[in-house]
């Protein structure tokens, strides 16, 4: 969405914890074949269910379960 004259600061979306977990994944969208690497923050963030479905509305092709692990090594930030 192009809103002319805001700014948005991304550092200010961000926690002020900055750890992360890292592992070898895949896409979250069908097929879910093709590689990545994924970062996830160590401190969760929350969601009111109007921006959860506002998410979904944009994003509908976001639908991969939760994996497991698979003895995939998962590097954890100092």
């Amino acid at each position: 969405m192009d809103l002319p004259g805001a700014t948005v600061n991304v550092k200010d979306l961000l926690p002020a914890n900055l750890g992360y977990y890292t592992y070898a994944g895949s896409l979250n969208i069908p097929p879910c074949s093709e590689g990545g690497t994924w970062f996830v923050l160590k401190s969760p963030d929350t969601l009111s269910a109007e921006e959860g479905a506002a998410f979904a509305k944009h994003y509908p092709m976001n639908a991969r379960p939760i994996q497991p692990s698979n003895c995939r090594e998962i590097r954890e930030s100092k």
